[in-house]
């Protein structure tokens, strides 16, 4: 669970208080933390109940039909495709920083994408897995190395070099509206390991166990986050970067980017497979081809692992800032994905017509769940269009980013 959660979101955190403010941003971490231990918690209540469902392209079946299948799938490919796409951009930033912008951006990110490809294309996941761990390690410990090093150091990076210096954080800001919900977007990304917990409840030996695994994961997590972006925040004020990695001297930058590189290739090639792996089973399903080494099983995945890649190649080449990529996640697929689905999962479950089973706790229970659901549409909405406008403005900027630049994204 905690692998499935922790990983490119945290790089982000800071820059979160940077906008809200100090104590603003841990709330809506705990606030926003919350509601996603809820809606896990429904994943492993939902089945329990329902035994056949695997992952959440079943609830879809179950919610809406065969249409609603075919809508959570593709919703659950694209969230994974746009993870994929925001770690290739993250590596081109690493590579950028470990070398000092020696070749063009464009150039590092169609190198990550080659390396995706090859490594995704192993076709037995449980060959790529284990690395799941050592990739969450190396984002976490290369974050920590950051966390102490702007602890110890005399000023951030970004920082003015001469005179006295003191760190301009601030207990509450005053956001707009567009950076507080771009802020909430990049959180919501950080807690969106839900889809993943379906078929991590499926293969428990003790699924009973599931409960206590799921609060000992969320815990871990939040003090992760809160540790990492108030000390972060605190330390560096508003020089904070995004990624944070980069917050802490050249020096660190470097260290820090090397640690988290292997974590960021291992994100970018299991968020590449799994969704290659959900459309070539799709595709031959009931056919020989699906488990044959044939001529057509081998196009087939290798060409479901291709589309995948193109895909997330050009997300992360059309929109090249790391804050703005991951807030447009966590806006667009995040919030459908762990929010609205697990509101309406209760209520399938829930709802009666007959009153005797309307006692207050089915009348919290749904009241609650009509939240959750009415909260992350408009959290969706508001969340892409803040993004939207974020990268526009990106775009429009004098000296701003563009799509397949060759311009240095890591501020080396």
């Amino acid at each position: 669970m905690t692998k499935a959660q922790i990983g490119l979101g945290v790089l982000g955190i800071p820059s979160v208080m940077s906008s809200v403010g100090l104590i603003p941003g841990v709330m809506l971490l705990l606030v926003i933390g919350g509601i996603a231990t809820w809606s896990d918690y429904i994943v492993g209540v939902f089945k329990m109940r329902h035994r056949h469902v695997y992952g959440i392209d079943d609830v879809g079946e179950m919610l809406f039909g065969p249409i609603g299948r075919e809508i959570f799938a593709v919703a659950l490919c694209l969230f994974f495709t746009f993870i994929s796409g925001s770690a290739m951009l993250s590596i081109s930033i690493a590579f950028n920083a470990l070398s000092n912008n020696a070749i063009c951006t464009a150039i590092f990110v169609v190198i990550a994408a080659l390396v995706t490809f090859a490594f995704a294309s192993i076709r037995t996941l449980s060959r790529i897995s284990p690395l799941a761990w050592a990739g969450a390690a190396s984002i976490i410990i290369s974050a920590f190395i950051v966390t102490i090093a702007v602890g110890v150091q005399d000023r951030p990076e970004a920082a003015p070099k001469q005179g006295a210096w003191q760190s301009d954080y601030k207990l509450f800001n005053r956001p707009s509206f567009a950076e507080a919900q771009k802020a909430i977007s990049t959180i919501i990304f950080a807690y969106a390991g839900t889809p993943a917990f379906f078929p991590i409840v499926s293969e428990m030996h003790d699924p009973r166990q599931y409960t206590k695994a799921l609060v000992t994961c969320q815990t871990l997590v939040s003090v992760t986050y809160i540790t990492i972006g108030v000390i972060i925040y605190y330390y560096c004020g508003t020089y904070v970067t995004s990624p944070a990695l980069g917050s802490a001297g050249p020096t660190i930058k470097k260290v820090s980017y090397g640690v988290a590189l292997p974590g960021l290739f291992v994100t970018a090639i299991l968020w590449t497979h799994l969704p290659a792996k959900y459309v070539f089973v799709r595709i031959l399903r009931g056919s020989p081809h699906l488990t044959a080494n044939t001529l057509i099983h081998w196009i087939t995945w290798i060409g479901s692992t291709l589309t995948i890649t193109i895909v997330a190649y050009i997300i992360a080449s059309s929109v090249p800032v790391f804050d703005d990529l991951v807030s447009l996640v966590g806006a667009l697929s995040g919030t459908f994905l762990t929010s609205q689905t697990m509101g309406m999962m209760w209520l399938f479950d829930n709802w009666s017509s007959s009153t005797r089973d309307h006692n207050r706790r089915w009348l919290i229970g749904s009241l609650w769940s009509v939240f959750t659901i009415l909260a992350g549409t408009y959290l969706m909405i508001g969340g892409t269009y803040s993004c939207i406008l974020a990268i526009v403005k990106s775009y429009r900027e004098s000296g701003g980013t563009s799509a397949w630049s060759c311009a240095d994204n890591s501020s080396s």
